[in-house]
């Protein structure tokens, strides 16, 4: 029901005043109950205000995050280049004649950069390129790399060699950790070197750990076996004492073969030889600690993001329904005061 346009008039033309009794009744109340103003309605702050504050900030402590994280493991456990005893340096690049033709030792190795000084259990990997003069050279030098990490007692983990317009040979060995050092010194004969990289992760400590948790799993076994022969057991103690024998024995069995991972890993060392000519380029040099660096902080913000998205899935159910109560309540005030008008 509109109200009619003289209706309207009249209203706007008079000023309706509240009779004595209404005001003395509100000053009443006014004095009976105090409004009272919540500490916390002082400090409410604008929602846009907050969000343009808060998405930059949030977005920079990711970043800085990610960066700090990337840094702390950019960095390998130990990376092996250092000078041999006396005149024996590993160098970067070694060509392999003298300038008149005559041929020259090839580089050695230092036994103790390659970990062979001590008895810790190490992660060795070594990455070593050489440069040839020709195609028929690249299959001649991975044929040869092929065939003395079969003499040395090793295995080849990957191969390609590919000749013609692009020749280039890439492979993965592994071979015995005593004989590490003779595996490069015979590989870096067979060109000239143009980039090499040997890094070492010690595996001691988890070897140690992994050990310690076998002996206290052993130690658990033998007690539970004990109690298990004592004869004045209750059903319910003997079921509850052969499930942890049983749980136990699993951890034992993924002990000792987490162990036994551990040393095979230590016990061989994994060779990457490539194989180029001054045609294609060279070989990539490794990468720096400010790609490594760059890589891990990616990683991070990638996690990030992807625990950013789990969080919105799971959020957004919960979003939904708050929208539609506030979109629902907005719409029954607006029909309530519509009601009261057309009234």
């Amino acid at each position: 029901m509109t109200p009619s346009p003289d209706l309207h008039d009249q209203l706007r033309g008079s000023r309706p005043t509240a009779p004595p009794a209404l005001r003395a009744r509100v000053r009443e109340i006014a004095r009976d109950e105090p409004a009272h103003i919540p500490v916390w309605s002082r400090f409410r702050l604008p929602a846009r205000r907050v969000a343009l504050v808060a998405l930059p900030a949030a977005a920079a402590l990711a970043l800085v995050s990610a960066g700090a994280i990337g840094l702390s493991r950019s960095g390998p456990a130990t990376e092996a280049l250092r000078e041999a005893p006396g005149d024996a340096v590993v160098p970067e690049s070694v060509e392999p004649q003298a300038s008149g033709g005559e041929k020259v030792a090839p580089p050695t190795f230092d036994q103790r950069s390659l970990g062979g000084a001590n008895d810790r259990a190490q992660r060795i990997a070594a990455t070593l390129g050489v440069e040839v003069s020709g195609s028929d050279d690249v299959a001649r030098a991975a044929q040869e790399a092929l065939d003395l990490t079969s003499r040395l007692g090793g295995h080849v983990v990957s191969s390609s060699v590919a000749t013609g317009d692009d020749p280039q040979a890439l492979l993965t060995v592994r071979v015995p950790v005593g004989r590490v050092q003779e595996a490069l010194t015979q590989l870096s004969a067979l060109g000239r070197i143009v980039s090499q990289q040997v890094a070492i992760d010690d595996l001691q400590g988890t070897l140690d750990t992994l050990e310690r948790r076998e002996r206290s799993l052993v130690a658990q076994i033998a007690a539970v076996r004990a109690q298990l022969g004592a004869n004045d057991l209750d059903p319910v103690r003997r079921a509850q004492l052969q499930a942890r024998l049983r749980s136990l024995r699993a951890e034992l069995a993924q002990v000792r073969g987490d162990v036994r991972t551990t040393n095979a890993e230590a016990s061989m060392a994994t060779i990457r030889l490539t194989v180029v000519t001054p045609e294609t380029g060279g070989v990539a040099a490794p990468p720096t600690r400010l790609d490594r660096t760059l890589g891990e902080a990616l990683n991070v913000l990638v996690w990030e993001g992807v625990i950013a998205l789990a969080l919105a899935i799971v959020a957004a159910p919960f979003a939904l329904v708050a929208l539609a109560a506030w979109l629902g309540t907005r719409l029954y005030r607006r029909r309530e005061d519509e009601r009261l008008l057309a009234a």
